[in-house]
């Protein structure tokens, strides 16, 4: 089991930038694939951004490739999600999770922070 905890969330314009974390503790954080995941009012939960053990293989959304970048540093045990350009339809709930391997569902994932609140304002 690992516990994470999230950070960095908060109130930006659109257009702007944040860098979310995700600390972990417990077991070792590399043995585990990373996912970020949100979820607005009214909407299910959907992955962001995924990235392997060793951070070698990536996963992005297509609502949000080429503006937010998933990355981790095993050796800190934490992650991280570098979002740019930010837009309103973005605010949601941001969680990071963890699962045995890369996986795009969020069944498959069995760790969770709690969460994150990124708000964008037009």
């Amino acid at each position: 089991q690992v516990q994470l905890v999230e950070s960095g969330g908060g109130l930006v314009q659109a257009g702007g930038s944040l860098t979310l974390s995700c600390a972990a503790s417990g077991r070792t954080f590399s043995v585990y694939a990373m996912g970020w995941f949100r979820q607005a009012p009214g909407k299910e939960r959907e992955l962001v951004a995924a990235t392997d053990r060793l951070g070698g293989t990536t996963y992005y959304a297509n609502s949000v490739k080429g503006r937010f970048t998933i990355s981790r540093d095993n050796a800190k045990n934490t992650g991280y999600l570098q979002m740019n350009s930010l837009k309103p339809d973005d605010t949601a709930v941001y969680y990071c999770a963890t699962s045995p391997r890369l996986n795009t569902t969020a069944g498959s994932y069995n760790n969770w922070g709690q969460g994150t609140q990124v708000t964008v304002s037009s």
